[in-house]
């Protein structure tokens, strides 16, 4: 199984691979990126791969990587591809990286039920500027003989996939998303309304597994819905005990379905935020999207990555001037973003990049 799109990619793998293991199945998972080990890449059942075997897998590849000079993206996908084989696993569950059509798992032959998170403008120094043009570098995953899912999708992107489906003798199968638990919708372990979009998509491929003969009861699909957790993703957090809030949200439409959870939960009280953008994102559309009148943001880089200064935003955006701060220090950031005038206040935000969550990660409490 292969989940392709723009944002939600990740709940989806993991809300799928949930249902799955509780149905008794054996499953390995192939997501990307990773927060703060390179192990969290490759999952079988519960567990991550370790640091020693994921070191192994790695020294018996370098010879073929080097022979065809393989990208480390690429090194990774074959090793991850090998230790599934030898784990005698029922199902994988492979989240594309980076597009579709050239991503090292569209490699893999048997992608049999393939799933779309929300498509959307992202990576457009390699996939294009529009969203047709992007969404034909996802949609391109389709192969004949496979059932493929999505949720709802800008109109573009929807007639994109209508016509690849079409030339590839695909069914496409459109699912809405799940009901809110208190209208008798499943609960979910991961948090945020977005996420009944992704659910919604991992339960069609169930249902497309099962119209393949799998056998995936609906305790299984509940107990999985429910049980699924992942990091990053409007995750409660503690920093030296005082609450706040960890959002991977890297592009405009995650940084907008952000916002709008945040409105949903607490209204337009300002806030505190933490970001941290790399260069090659939209990050004036990001702030747009995030910042309300009264929210204040410190500004900090991502090491190891080029990223977007205080200046640089205040150019693009200079009607947010007064809004945004240069961060010195990481502990010196978290310790103003978690002290607040008064308790009632919203939660605090770290967001813009899943490295800068993964760079801060190991500094939170437990």
């Amino acid at each position: 199984m292969q989940v392709a799109g723009t944002n939600g990619k990740g709940s989806i793998c993991t809300l799928l691979a949930g249902m799955l293991n509780a149905a008794g199945l054996r499953v390995g998972i192939y997501r990307s990126p990773h927060l703060v080990s390179w192990c969290e890449r490759i999952q079988i059942g519960d567990d991550w791969i370790s640091p020693e075997d994921l070191r192994r897998d790695l020294q018996r590849w370098q010879p073929l990587g080097r022979q065809h000079r393989l990208t480390p993206f690429e090194l990774l996908t074959a090793a991850a591809f090998d230790r599934f084989a030898a784990s005698e696993l029922d199902l994988v569950v492979l989240e594309v990286g980076l597009g579709g059509r050239l991503d090292a798992t569209t490699a893999h032959p048997q992608r049999r039920v393939i799933g779309f998170a929300s498509i959307g403008l992202d990576h457009r120094e390699h996939l294009g500027d529009t969203i047709a043009a992007i969404a034909a570098e996802k949609a391109a995953v389709l192969r004949p003989g496979c059932l493929a899912v999505s949720g709802p999708q800008s109109p573009e992107a929807a007639a994109v996939l209508e016509a690849e489906a079409a030339r590839c003798g695909v069914q496409l199968h459109w699912v809405e998303p799940l009901a809110p638990a208190a209208a008798g919708g499943p609960r979910l372990g991961l948090s945020g309304d977005h996420q009944r979009h992704n659910a919604a998509v991992a339960l069609g491929m169930v249902e497309a597994l099962r119209r393949q003969g799998w056998t995936i009861p609906d305790p299984a699909v509940e107990q999985g819905l429910q049980a699924a957790r992942w990091p990053g993703r409007l995750e409660q957090r503690h920093w030296r005990g005082r609450p706040l809030l960890l959002d991977g949200a890297h592009n405009p439409p995650a940084a907008l379905a952000l916002r709008r959870e945040l409105l949903h939960g607490d209204g337009p009280a300002p806030r505190r935020w933490l970001l941290g953008i790399q260069r090659h994102k939209q990050a004036p559309a990001m702030l747009e999207a995030l910042l309300i009148p009264g929210d204040q943001a410190l500004i900090t880089t991502i090491e190891g990555h080029r990223c977007w200064s205080r200046d640089d935003l205040i150019e693009a955006c200079p009607q947010l001037a007064s809004q945004l701060e240069t961060a010195a220090d990481a502990a010196g950031a978290l310790d103003w973003l978690t002290t607040t005038a008064a308790p009632s206040q919203p939660l605090p935000v770290i967001a813009g990049s899943l490295h800068l969550l993964g760079a801060l990660i190991p500094a939170l409490d437990p």
